[in-house]
């Protein structure tokens, strides 16, 4: 058996730049991953099977994207895939994408291949080839164009999930300006305070519409927001999960503590996000 970690992926930012005559739309988006995720694991195996563990809903048929990853390879072979879901699902924290890319890391080793072409890679989803490096990093195009951004620092950081599922393309299709402006120039800086100026002057353009679908994420971004010594609160990927931003560990405990307080029912987690993510 061999044992993987599929990392939570945050959105920083999102930027929504345009969109193509095939509908896939152009992004720039600042990436990170948290200390936090999904394990995988591999075995060998006559046939592929999947199991998930600890995820209310999540099928293991065929369309499943961890299936689909293992298909990439061709190859001659099965494998008995193993998934241990801590991340909640459909939660624009690229769950599922991390899940794929940590399948394609283990088979890869398991089987002594080569990954996939990039182009199948791209296939399984616009966030597979960014999960696939688990470095901060820009991402760009429909997800090709992956910049590593050696010098960001790493951010202590609460996610917070209210348990509310929101279907990505939903989303993209309420999003009414599909041509905005891109990032501004990274920082060429490894200074906390530095980075944490620049994103504060970016957005997400998913946040508006996913709003209009769960207007529970204001009262996830109003609780981040008002935690003490949070310096953004600003939803990740197309929602409903969101992030905060603290100056301390010690202040993102304490804020994960008392929102786990305020509202049990939803999912959260303080953690450590950027640097590289373990696999």
């Amino acid at each position: 058996m061999i044992k993987g970690f599929a990392p939570a992926k945050v959105n920083l930012a999102l930027h929504v730049t345009g969109q193509r005559a095939d509908g896939l739309h152009l992004l720039d988006s600042l990436v990170c991953f948290a200390d936090v995720g999904d394990e995988v694991s591999v075995t060998p195996s006559a046939q592929f099977t999947l199991s998930v563990e600890g995820a209310d809903g999540l099928a293991a048929g065929d369309d499943n994207l961890v299936l689909k990853a293992a298909r990439c390879f061709g190859a001659n072979a099965g494998a008995r895939i193993r998934l241990n879901k801590k991340l909640p699902v459909a939660a624009g924290l690229g769950g599922g994408s991390a899940d794929a890319a940590c399948t394609l890391r283990l088979l890869s080793k398991l089987w002594q291949l080569d990954l996939p072409a990039a182009a199948d890679i791209l296939a399984l989803g616009a966030d597979v080839p960014v999960c696939l490096t688990g470095r901060s990093a820009r991402m760009q195009g429909i997800g090709e164009a992956i910049t590593p951004l050696e010098n960001m620092p790493p951010f202590a950081a609460v996610l917070v999930n209210p348990g509310v599922a929101v279907p990505t393309q939903s989303v993209f299709n309420s999003l009414k300006s599909k041509d905005n402006s891109p990032l501004n120039p990274i920082p060429n800086s490894e200074n906390p305070a530095d980075w944490i100026a620049y994103i504060s002057m970016l957005r997400n353009d998913l946040e508006v519409p996913a709003l209009q679908i769960a207007p529970v994420i204001d009262r996830v971004l109003e609780r981040l927001g008002s935690s003490e010594r949070c310096a953004i609160a600003r939803m990740s990927g197309s929602g409903a999960s969101c992030f905060g931003l603290f100056e301390t560990r010690e202040a993102a405990q304490l804020s994960a503590q008392k929102i786990r307080a305020l509202e049990p029912d939803w999912w959260v987690v303080d953690c450590w996000l950027g640097g590289s993510a373990h696999t």
